[in-house]
């Protein structure tokens, strides 16, 4: 018997579902590694998947990634008990660059940059290994806004997230299927379908400049009540015209 998905569930379903449409995300085939923190964006990009999997007119592969930065060597035993409920096949590795990263050996750098750099390599590793050709990420609309800003005050150009990047000439498609849902839809649907999370131990985890972007923008959204839809509706476009030059067509 099917289980009736919420409002916010089937908005959240409906949203990732239209993005990988017009996008031609998936193929028939494709065969998906889904990198997952425990954190909730990536636990609700899993879920979805798995629902779209039994929805697609074509047959895909689903293999769920997940690389402990070692801050907590056992924090994904409950991630991978989770995974098994649901039936997905899942990869896990232990490292410590998560403590590297805080680290004297990462002295110019910030920690998440080295991190992330690290995690996204030992990814790459896992696609390559398994003969993945998508490797999905959980990354959602806030993550467009505050890598829009970061890259515009940080970096002086104008770039943000797309739903869809090739790596390696074409060894695989890197996709971000939750790009153009707004982090509280997310969170509530991660609340409802009751998602086990994974507190996040890294001491900077609140202390990025993505943090520092979206604290400084929901100051302006406070005042001016239009500010959030608009912005967040002007970089969807933008970013859907990247990958689908006549979307507004459609």
């Amino acid at each position: 018997m099917a289980i009736r998905l919420s409002y916010t569930q089937k908005s959240c379903v409906s949203k990732a579902a239209k993005l990988i449409s017009h996008t031609d995300m998936l193929q028939e085939g494709a065969k998906v590694g889904i990198a997952v923190s425990g954190g909730v964006d990536s636990g609700v990009l899993l879920k979805i998947m798995t629902i779209l999997k039994k929805k697609l007119p074509f047959q895909i592969d689903l293999m769920a990634l997940h690389v402990n930065p070692g801050f907590d060597n056992t924090s994904h035993l409950l991630l991978l008990n989770w995974l098994k409920q649901l039936g997905v096949s899942a990869y896990a590795v232990i490292t410590d660059i998560g403590i590297q990263a805080h680290s004297e050996e990462n002295r110019s750098r910030s920690p998440c940059f080295f991190c992330a750099w690290r995690r996204r390599k030992i990814l790459f590793e896992m696609v390559k290994k398994f003969r993945l050709t998508h490797l999905a990420l959980g990354h959602t609309g806030d993550d467009v806004v505050s890598t829009f800003f970061v890259n515009l005050f940080y970096g002086g150009r104008v770039e943000t997230l797309y739903p869809k990047e090739v790596f390696f000439k074409g060894e695989f498609l890197m996709i971000r299927p939750l790009l153009l849902i707004e982090k509280a839809k997310i969170k509530k649907a991660a609340k409802e379908w009751n998602i086990p999370i994974i507190e996040n131990p890294c001491p900077s985890a609140t202390k990025t400049k993505r943090t520092e972007i979206m604290q400084f923008l929901e100051g302006i959204f406070r005042e001016n009540k239009k500010a959030r839809k608009n912005l967040y509706s002007a970089l969807y476009n933008f970013v859907l015209k990247h990958v689908v030059p006549d979307y507004s067509s459609r």
